[in-house]
């Protein structure tokens, strides 16, 4: 690795993480420092090589994305041993004179230097300049070298991850392929005769590894394919629709993403009444575009589907939500419910929420019930609906159908 002075600007930039406009960057830093005409990093494949990055002028005569067989070019001879990394006057190397890009280009003189990951050629760094450059040296090959080495060191943190995400892609298609996740259904009860109302459909991952709920929707997220969960979750939710007939509801969960994503509307096109359907969207979701989120959603809700907010009290984005989204139903976090006949501040939080939620026009239902108590004083807050272990715990659907009866 090249020992020089560190307060060289070449090696600050060096010296920072690099990501891909970084990379941009640093190549036109590299070759402009060389007194090179184009820079490029190409990744080797088994029979070509993709120039990943280029940095050149307006007229480049190479291309991001070009693809160029092993055989042709410099990179692999390099690679070789048959052609030296540093070529200041290609026209005093008889062997580059028979590789026809020395003249099509035209490349006077050419720097190239291996790049390795996990003890692997990735490819190679190549500076190239259309005329000979006698002013290069040994120590502009180092400070390629050592370029190099700090690209090794990215590529080799991205292609962890790159294995990282495809162990969890695959733990989640083998839970898929074992028909996960299977789907329970939770009671929830109109909270002023505790009728029943319908069913908010939970999903149970029985498979190995074992992990909550959370956990695998997380994973999925992380991997890039939580939407394609989601979709899954949401599809086998709804094909229950036939099986607990009207009046009863079902209430589904749902990322922003999902929903302002092409697959929400599809997801809905066999539903023949859409007034049966809530969608509930977390409080801790991340909602980056409301505008977005509402237009998606409206069309569905024209037709009667119901929004809900969720875990509504448990942080401040709740209040966001639900002024920007303006939901059917408000649902009171657990955090808020539990103990509530004890807690002046819970009372005091939950009457004002549930003022506020019939004031505009939506309903309340209070989540994780789980005391003859704590029911008696929601009711007396005139809560709308609630669901919690009190009145009954996520059921399979023999069990919840049962109820139905």
């Amino acid at each position: 690795m090249l020992v020089a002075d560190q307060s060289h600007p070449l090696l600050k930039l060096l010296s920072h993480d690099i990501g891909e406009r970084e990379l941009r960057e640093s190549l036109r830093v590299v070759r402009q420092y060389l007194g090179m005409d184009v820079a490029f990093l190409a990744r080797f494949r088994k029979k070509d090589r993709v120039l990943e990055q280029v940095d050149g002028p307006v007229d480049c005569p190479i291309h991001e994305g070009q693809i160029i067989p092993l055989t042709e070019g410099y990179c692999q001879k390099v690679v070789n041993g048959d052609l030296p990394e540093l070529i200041p006057d290609t026209s005093r190397i008889p062997a580059t004179q028979r590789i026809p890009a020395t003249a099509s280009i035209p490349i006077g003189s050419h720097m190239s230097v291996p790049i390795q990951v996990n003890g692997h050629i990735y490819g190679t760094l190549c500076c190239f300049g259309f005329k000979p450059n006698t002013s290069l040296g040994d120590r502009d090959l180092q400070m390629l070298r050592a370029f190099a080495e700090i690209l090794a060191l990215r590529l080799y943190e991205v292609e962890s991850d790159r294995r990282v995400r495809q162990t969890m892609i695959d733990e989640i298609e083998a839970a898929l392929a074992q028909g996960a996740p299977r789907i329970v259904f939770q009671p929830v009860f109109q909270l002023a005769d505790l009728r029943l109302h319908g069913f908010e459909c939970l999903s149970r991952f029985e498979v190995e590894p074992q992990r909550s709920p959370d956990k695998w929707f997380d994973q999925a997220a992380q991997a890039g394919i939580g939407v394609r969960l989601e979709e899954r979750v949401l599809r086998k939710s709804l094909a229950y629709l036939e099986t607990f007939a009207a009046p009863y509801v079902l209430n589904l969960n749902a990322s922003p993403q999902l929903l302002t994503s092409p697959h929400l509307l599809p997801l809905f096109q066999e539903v023949q009444d859409l007034s049966r359907i809530t969608l509930e969207i977390t409080e801790h979701a991340i909602i980056e575009d409301y505008t977005a989120l509402t237009n998606a959603l409206a069309p569905l809700r024209q037709q009667g589907m119901r929004l809900a907010v969720d875990d509504a009290g448990a942080g401040y984005s709740s209040m966001k939500h639900i002024l920007q989204l303006q939901p059917d139903l408000i649902k009171l976090d657990m955090s808020l419910t539990r103990g509530i006949h004890q807690d002046r501040n819970r009372r005091a939080l939950a009457k004002g929420l549930v003022g506020f939620a019939h004031e505009i026009g939506s309903q309340v239902v209070a989540e994780g019930v789980e005391t003859a108590e704590e029911l008696a004083t929601l009711r007396d807050l005139q809560v709308d609906y609630a669901q919690g272990y009190l009145l009954g715990k996520p059921l399979a659907e023999a069990d919840a159908l049962a109820l139905t009866s």
